[in-house]
Parts: structure tokens; sequence; C-alpha cells
């Protein structure tokens, strides 16, 4: 777990030059300790209603033996969620929250949230079961107080010693579903009034709700032992082998929806169920956690406390099965609902008392807590619609409270207990889950953050204990689970969308970082195969020009980046240069990263932007173009603008850094794609027509044409179809070149039309064409043959031989004439083949040695002249595309 992070000193000047997180609670009232405010609050809320006034009929329906099991099931799984609790709670200071915060911090706030919120509902219903709990209670011992008085029939068999079949008839007087709306509704209220009061009084009051309870079980278990009496009824056998015995084994059967047996009744009871039954009975593990703001030291109190309190209880649950299987016969364990009453001893209304006290003390806990953890929810600001819920620090949830007995006014009006706890169960059973799930993860991940002070952990158990809560949700209801999961999904889907971002560090970021790095391992150094081939361009940004203040790139740029990758798939890096100091310029590069980095998430483009300070574009190309990436995942494609303004600017500078940057290409062995026309370059819904046509000239790896393929793939291109264009020497050759490249294009699964041109047709065709780029041809002449008298005039006079760009030329004035001529053709022919092209990919040649960049560029300038849209392509060393499968 990470807390708040401090930003990082600039400089060692300004202060230690570290990253420091700490998050520690800001002092203020008087703190709980572990008895207090762990213990005590966990012990309330796991010993309540269940095991009042549904233990026993537990017992009767599941049988000695599977009661065992139940128990130790359902206690196994919260005691391995309180060790994943311990060891999340241990790894640092926590905020109010309990287990949203602690999942929210390992799962990320998108889970913390959508589970945190299924936990607090779960909260405000179980508030609405110990409310039900003790006014069925109260109702069961003061029958004179009910309205709606109810009494329910039993018919039951029973065996003379003679052998005959007797029928007995019994009366069950049960309390009126109208009885526990009425009472339930006024009792929540005044809870709610309570709660409003603050956490000081609820503290205060929290013995006395105790106290009845650790009495109300002596009463039990010193009746137990003192059974039968002379006042006991006959059910109530005392310890007893035979009726240990005879409860041994299960009996399960038909019961109304009170729960009395009958053998028409609408509810059919197995093992699954009595685990949805009696499952709340062991919840109650998170109510020290939601104190945490309140702890002296959460790090001793809570495993300590939560620990301490699951085994007390769990034991006690044991020792209770055994006890009520030997003390009562099978008919009085399902009929009699108050048989902890009827044991008790002196008299039964202690058990009376210790009940109802026990369960609204539970139901405040609850109704205390639930409004707690949804205020710390707002707090976070993940969710704006929570904004209503919000506290200030040190101020009480008032908002959050009324919402809360809302929710738990409406679960009391079902009245139901017994349909209430299986959805109690799955809310409860999904932050389980959740603890387990992230506790698994830091400690599978064990980074370097992770170290909990509580070392009694592995994440086999908390993986072990998430699997358990799986089952045990789908043991109980595969509906449940099925509609509890769909509403943390939903909530999931609708944080992830509508949620503010919550830098926590989670678990998953760790994960991803793992994932990333044995990805790299296994990809090794090798080289690539085709088939194992993506695109990842290297961006460069330097706009070649001057963009509007805190622009950061071309805005066309990332949309051709897109238009690299198929349905988006794969990483761009877009870099861009800033001349200078690095000292001096690293705050605005800084600032430059962030812009970039805005730019990339507005055009939605999965890439990540970096900003290199260099004293000059050259040398930090240099440094880009061996350093960037990590083994196989380093750039394979440099694609930057053609610099189309370069005459307007320095006249030395863009030629020079142009060449520069292409030539390091070469020498790295990255492919270039150099765009020209990128003002006019289609949107995402701009549709396009026409063809894309490419000029293959010289062999490039296919990139050249699985680039057109690329381009297929998005919606602004895919009604164009290919042109493949290709030059043979003779006529002869050009219908088996053609037949040559369609064979090609076959194996390769690429739909294309060749075309041929041969030289002599692109001699004849040519002049007319020449016409429109003749001028450009003979200007590039006359500056071309300016910049070399000027060459030779500087050398003449400093008596030294031909330098251009800071090195030594040798320049071949025949050569140059041929380049132009040859650039002048290719230019002709694209105009007439290509002029109505959606856009047009022509190899790029490779700057002549010995040759001054200023040359290369007019050679440039000449090859897209009058060409609107054009990307100029050259490949490496290796193939992107293979015929075999």
């Amino acid at each position: 777990m990470t807390g708040e992070h401090v930003p990082t000193p600039s400089s060692p000047r300004d202060g230690t030059g570290i990253s420091i997180s700490h998050d520690r609670p800001r002092v203020a009232a008087p703190k709980l300790g572990t008895m207090m405010g762990v213990f005590i609050p966990c012990l309330q809320n796991i010993l309540g209603i269940i095991y009042y006034i549904r233990f026993s009929w537990i017992v009767g329906m599941a049988g000695i033996g599977e009661a065992l099991v139940l128990v130790a099931f359902c206690g196994s799984c919260t005691f391995l969620t309180g060790i994943s609790l311990s060891a999340i709670a241990t790894n640092g200071a926590m905020k109010g929250g309990g287990p949203y915060y602690l999942i929210g911090r390992a799962l990320g706030p998108e889970v913390g949230v959508s589970i945190g919120l299924c936990f607090f509902l779960g909260n405000a219903v179980a508030g609405a079961m110990y409310v039900l709990g003790a006014i069925e209670t109260f109702l069961d011992a003061v029958p004179a107080a009910g309205f709606f008085r109810e009494s329910v029939t039993v018919v039951s068999n029973s065996t003379a010693a003679d052998g005959t079949i007797t029928q007995i008839v019994t009366t069950v007087s049960t309390p009126s579903l109208h009885d526990l709306q009425v009472y339930g509704v006024v009792v929540t209220i005044l809870l709610c009034f309570i709660v409003f009061g603050g956490v000081k009084i609820i503290n205060k009051v929290a013995p006395a709700f105790l106290i009845p309870v650790l009495f109300s079980l002596f009463c039990i278990f010193l009746g137990i032992f003192s059974a039968p009496r002379a006042t006991t009824p006959s059910g109530i056998t005392g310890l007893n082998s035979q009726t240990f015995d005879d409860n041994w084994d299960s009996a399960y059967q038909r019961t109304t929806n009170a729960g009395i047996p009958d053998a028409e009744g609408p509810i059919y009871w197995n093992f699954n169920a009595m685990v949805g039954l009696f499952f709340p009975a062991v919840t109650g593990i998170m109510a020290g956690s939601n104190r945490s703001a309140s702890l002296k030291d959460t790090q001793r109190s809570i495993p300590v406390g939560t620990l301490a309190a699951t085994l007390v209880t769990s034991f006690l649950y044991l020792i209770t099965v055994l006890l009520f299987g030997a003390t009562a016969t099978r008919e009085e364990l399902l009929t009699n609902r108050l048989l902890t009453a009827a044991v008790a001893w002196p008299f039964p209304a202690i058990i009376y008392v210790g009940i109802v006290l026990s369960t609204l003390g539970a139901a405040l806990q609850s109704l205390t807590g639930a409004p707690r953890l949804l205020a710390a929810i707002a707090n976070d600001d993940i969710l704006p619609v929570l904004n209503y819920f919000k506290v200030t620090e040190g101020g009480e949830p008032h908002s959050a409270t009324l919402f809360t007995a809302f929710i738990c006014i409406c679960c009391v009006v079902i009245g139901n207990l017994d349909l209430i706890t299986p959805t109690i169960t799955m809310f409860f059973l999904l932050c389980y889950a959740g603890v387990n799930l992230s506790c698994f993860l830091l400690d599978l991940l064990d980074a370097p953050s992770w170290r909990p002070r509580w070392k009694f952990h592995h994440w086999s158990l908390s993986l072990l204990g998430a699997f358990i809560c799986i089952v045990i949700m789908f043991l109980i209801s595969w509906s449940f689970t099925i509609v509890s999961l769909a509403l943390a999904s939903l909530i999931y889907y609708y944080v992830s969308i509508k949620g503010k971002a919550g830098d926590w560090g989670d678990g998953f970021k760790s994960a991803y970082f793992q994932l990333a790095l044995r990805s790299l391992r296994s990809l090794g150094a090798n080289q690539v195969h085709p088939k194992n081939w993506y695109p990842i361009p290297l961006i460069f940004c330097r706009p070649w020009g001057k963009l509007p203040e805190n622009v950061p790139c071309h805005p066309k740029l990332a949309d051709f980046a897109n238009c690299m990758k198929k349905k988006g798939r794969g990483m761009s890096i877009f870099v861009s240069i800033i001349d200078g100091d690095y000292h001096e310029l690293s705050e605005d590069a800084k600032i430059a990263c962030r812009q970039l980095s805005t730019y990339i998430d507005y055009k939605r483009c999965e890439a990540v932007a970096e900003i290199v300070v260099a004293p000059t574009m050259s040398d930090g190309f240099h440094a880009i173009v061996q350093t960037m990436g990590l083994g196989n995942l380093k750039p394979n494609i440099v694609v930057m603008r053609y610099p189309e303004i370069w005459r307007r600017e320095n006249l030395t500078e863009i030629p020079s850094t142009f060449v520069s940057i292409i030539n390091d290409c070469i020498i790295a062995n990255k492919a270039v794609v150099i765009v020209k026309g990128l003002d006019e370059w289609p949107g995402e819904y701009q549709r396009q027509f026409g063809t894309i046509d490419l000029y293959w000239i010289v062999r490039d790896g296919g990139l050249m044409l699985l680039l057109s393929q690329l381009l297929l793939t998005k919606e602004s291109f895919e009604c164009c179809k290919i042109q493949v264009f290709c030059i043979a020497e003779e006529d002869t050759e050009a219908e088996i070149l053609k037949t040559d490249v369609k064979k090609v294009l076959y194996d390769l699964r690429m739909q294309a039309e060749v075309v041929v041109i041969t030289m002599k047709s692109w001699d004849v065709d040519g002049e007319a064409q020449q016409d429109e780029s003749i001028e450009a041809f003979t200007g590039a002449q006359r500056r071309i043959g300016n910049y070399l008298a000027e060459m030779k005039e500087t050398a003449r006079r400093e008596g030294k031989p031909l330098m251009a760009d800071g090195k030594l030329v040798l320049v071949n004035e025949q050569q140059v004439d041929k380049f132009l001529y040859t650039t002048l053709k290719l230019n002709s022919a694209i105009l007439r083949y290509s002029r109505m092209a959606a856009v047009v990919l022509v190899s790029l040649p490779p700057p002549p040695l010995n040759h001054p960049s200023y040359f290369y560029m007019e050679y440039m300038d000449l090859l897209v002249e009058n060409v609107p849209r054009i990307l100029i392509v050259r490949g490496y060393s290796r193939d992107v595309v293979t015929f075999f499968t």
C-alpha cells in the first residue's frame, strides 16, 4: 500500500533528492485500543441473532455432523480472510473506509469502489437483519405486544412401544409479518437518532450492549449442563448420548417461510441453504477495520483483535453444536425457535433481554459503520454522484446515515429474515474475496513496498480464502451470485467511465509491470519473425516550422500514427527534441512532455511521450535512435513530416539535419516513413475514394506493401483499392514481371492491381508530363549549380578541398544531373498515373555518399513536386511479411 505522494525536489539543493511516500493520520481525538476498538465490535457483530434464534434450528436440520462441517467451513473462510486483512492492514497507515480502503489501494479505485459499495449495501441490509431479529425475539417473549399475532399448526407422527403410530398436532405461535414491519421501522428510526449522536455516544454504550450478551451466554451454558429440570419442556433431555446419536445425521425437509417443519411448505432446505443461512453468523470481522481512523495503532490492533474474535467465536460455535445436539430432541430443535431461552438458567427472560440488546447493538454497529464507509468512498472523489455524502475531517456523515437508514427500512418492510440473510451473505463474500485477492496479488508480486508487519501470511492462503468465498457464493445460490457479480460489474463499468482517476499505486499496475518484464524477457533480443512483426513507430514531432503556442506537434500526426496500426493495436513513441542545455531546460521538458501526453490522450492513440533535451537536433536524434526502447520493443520505424517549408527556414540547418536523421536510421537499421501533405491527411471519419498507389522500386522487405494493407483497415481508406507500379527494362520483360509480382501478392494474401511501366514507355509518356515539373527541374539545376560554385569559390579562397556540412565532399556533376533526371522521370510517372490517388507510396532513395545535404533536399523536392499526399518509405534489412502461415 502506498500513501499520498510528495513531489520530488527538483534538485538536491532543494531537498533530499528522493521521493517520499507517507500517509500518517493527523493527530485527532483520543484513539481506541485493541479491545474496545477491534475485539469488542467484532465480537458484537459476530455473536448476533443467528446464534440465538437460528443456530439450534440449524443443528436440528443439518445434524451434528454436517453442522460441525458447516461451522468449520465458514469459519475457515473468515479466518483466512482475517489473515489477508492483517497482512494488508499492517503494510502502512490506514485512513477511514476499512476494507474499501484496503481493496481500493491494492486493486485500484474501480475495484475498490465497486466492492466497497456492495459491502456498504451488505452492512445496511445487515442492520435490517439485526433489527428484525430483535423484534422477533421481543414478540416471542411478550406475545401480547403483537398486533397481528399468528399461529401455525404442525402435524407430526409418534410411534408407541407397541408399534402404534399416533399423530400429534402442535400449535406453534409465530410473530406476524406486519408486527415485524411496524416495530422494525420504529426501532430503525430510533437507532438512527442514536447514530446521529456520533461515535462518542456509541462507544460509551457499547459495553452496555456487550455485558448482557456475555451474561446470556453464561446462562445458556449453565442451563445446558443443569438440564433437565422440572420446569423444562419434555423435548429438552439434557446432555444425553442417545440424543446425541439421534441428532448426528441430517434431517433436511420442507418448512414454512418462518422455518416451521411442514410437508407442504414452500422451502426445502439442504446443506447449501444452510451455508447461506449460517454464514452471516461468522461475518463481522470487518467491524474493527471499519474503525481504522479511530484506532491508536491499526497495525497491531486490527490483526490481534480481528483474529482473536474469529477464533473465539468459531470455537464457541463448535462447542455449541455438540451441546445443542446432545441436549434437545430433533423436534425440539426444529420447532422451538428460542431454545436458547428455554434451556437458560435461571429463567428465559435473561436470554430475551440479552438477545434484544445484542441484536440492537449489532444493528447500531452496522448503522454506524455503513455511513462511514459510504462517506470514505465519497471523500476519495472517485464518483461525482457520491459528492452528497462527503464529510469534512472529524465530521459526522449525516447524509450517508439517512441514506443507510432508508435502505435499512426498505429491508425491514420485507420482514422475512431468512430471505434477507442470503443477500447479506453475497455482499460480504464479495468483500472477503476482494480482501483475499488483494493480499494474493500483493504477496505474489512482492513489490519493494510490500513489507507488512504481520508475517504469518502466504499468497496460497489468500488464494484459498478467495476460492472458498467464491465456492460459498455458488453453494448458496448461483442466481444470487450472478446478480451480485453483475451488480459489482455494473458499478465497476460505471466507475471506469464516469469516475476520476485515483493514483494510489495499486497492485494491478505492479502486475502490469511484472508482466511487461516477463514478456520482454521472453521476447529476447533475437530478430523478430515476420509473422510476429508489429510496427513500433517512433513519431518524430519536430515540426520543421512554427506551430501555435502550447501545440506540441502537428495536429494530424497522431491520425497518421493510428493508420500504421491494425485496429489501433500497437505501441507508438512520440518524441520531440528541445535544443539547449538539459540543466537549464529540464522543467521545460517536463511541461512539454505533459502537453504531448495530453495531445496523445486527446487523439486516443496508444502511445507514450518522450522529450529529449540536446544541444542540437542531430545530437538529440543520435541519442534517441541508439537508446530508445528495450530489447525487441525498440522502435523499428521512424516517422517524420517532410520539411516542405525548408526553403523559408535556415537553408543549411534543415537539410543537414534531415539527411543526418535518415543516415542515422540507415545505420541503426530503422525503417523510415516520411509524410508529405500531412495538412491534408484525412481524419478518422473522412472517407477517401480512389487508389493507394505503390511505386515499388527497390526491395524493402515488404514494408510498403504492409503499410498499404494497414491503411485499408482504417475506415477512412477502406473504400480505396491498391495499385502496385513496377518498372521493367524492356517490353518483353513486362508480362513476366507482372506475373511474378501478382504471384508474390497472391502468396502474401494481398489484393492489388499490378501495373508495369517499361523504361521505353516511361521516356515517351513522361515527356508530356515533364512539362509540369520542368520548371522545378531547371530551378533545382540552377540552385545546385550556384551552391556548387559557392563551394568551389570558398574552397579556392581558403585553400581547402570542397567542404559541406562540416565534412569533405566529392561532387560528380554528371552523377548529380543523372539523379535529377531520374527523379524528374519518377515524378512525371507519378503525376501521369496517380494524379487522383488517395495517397502515393514511393521508395525513399538513400542520400548519395559524399554529396552535400543541400543537393539531396533538391532531389527530394523534385520527387514530391505537385504530388499533394505522398509517403516516402525506406525498409530495412529484414522481411516484415511472409508467405508462410
